[in-house]
């Protein structure tokens, strides 16, 4: 077993792996000589010798237990053949919503516009960085998916007025779910050992829409990563109850973020929990880093804990940030 399976399992709380959202990318100099070259970006998730490297870059660097694979929740938008491009200093920008066209795409038809992701994986299962660690496939959740598909860019505000008809988002969040675990069973047979589902603006639902937007969903694709043996981990960023959504939606692990008090989660929460340090932490001291990461390192001290972040790695990250991050956690008695 990985460090990681024998938390997620329950077969040693002592154990304490670490790896971190957006591990590989933008705050590292190697990876931002790659990006300046390989302007596209949905041209550079597609090539395969490259995100083998930029996926194991952060390996290469510090004592990490998994390497993610690099690529984007909107790879499955792009799948599902609705336009896709990233804007410098803006983000995502997507094509207009055709529904007559997404019902025309076909499984075949998914997986071969994804291929290069899947030999990816193949290829960066067989490196021996990866031994007795994990490499983890990721999907963005049902509800995150649909709001980039309706509102064509990153939001930033309640999304009422664009999901007001319930029986497009219905209809367009069950094409969502399938593809997604067409996708994911695609990552498990090239080699992912565990899925991570990123709800990045699952923050956005009122409660009186979370089963049907979020609960319901993710639940769907939960039991289908069970189906196929493997863990999944759920990041649902935001929401107000993580304990309802655990006891709902039964994840193997729930990634908490930023917000949440650690105390609160500890003390309600059975499964193993992973992440929740405030990635701004990093643009800090070494001081401030060891006091907040022993904090978490101390609340979670007898509970199943994977160590990352309450989100993504910033930009203005210094990597030897991150490697004294990565020391202290390893280090911790």
């Amino acid at each position: 077993m990985t460090p990681i399976q024998k938390v997620i399992y329950k077969k040693d709380k002592q154990i304490k792996p670490v790896w971190l959202m957006r591990q590989a990318g933008r705050y590292l100099p190697e990876f931002r000589e790659i990006r300046r070259i390989n302007t596209n970006f949905i041209d550079l998730c597609l090539n395969k010798k490259k995100v083998k490297e930029i996926t194991l870059q952060p390996l290469k660097r510090f004592n990490l237990d998994a390497a993610i694979i690099f690529s984007d929740i909107l790879m499955v938008p792009y799948g599902l053949d609705q336009d896709v491009n990233f804007k410098k200093n803006y983000g995502p920008v997507l094509g207009e919503l055709k529904l007559q066209n997404i019902h025309k795409v076909t499984y075949k038809d998914f997986t071969n516009k994804l291929n290069p992701i899947y030999g990816s994986l193949k290829t960066i299962k067989k490196d021996k960085l990866l031994k007795n660690k994990d490499l983890i496939g990721f999907v963005g959740g049902p509800w995150t998916i649909l709001v980039y598909m309706l509102n064509k860019k990153s939001p930033k505000k309640n999304l009422n007025k664009l999901i007001k008809d319930k029986k497009l988002t219905s209809e367009l969040l069950e094409i969502i779910t399938d593809f997604l675990c067409v996708h994911i069973k695609n990552q498990v047979k090239s080699g992912a050992s565990v899925i991570q589902i990123f709800d990045s603006w699952a923050g956005l639902v009122k409660n009186s829409d979370i089963e049907r937007n979020i609960y319901n969903p993710t639940k769907k694709v939960i039991n289908f990563i069970h189906s196929l043996k493997i863990p999944a981990i759920c990041f649902p960023r935001n929401i107000d109850d993580y304990k309802e959504f655990v006891d709902t939606i039964k994840p193997d692990v729930v990634n908490i973020d930023y917000r949440v008090n650690p105390t609160k989660i500890v003390s309600n929460i059975k499964i193993p929990v992973q992440g929740g340090l405030d990635p701004k932490i990093l643009l800090t001291n070494r001081k401030n880093i060891k006091s907040k990461v022993q904090r978490y390192l101390d609340i979670f001290q007898n509970h199943p804990y994977i160590f990352n972040l309450g989100h993504g790695v910033l930009p203005q990250t210094n990597p030897d940030m991150v490697e004294y991050l990565i020391n202290t956690v390893k280090n911790f008695k």
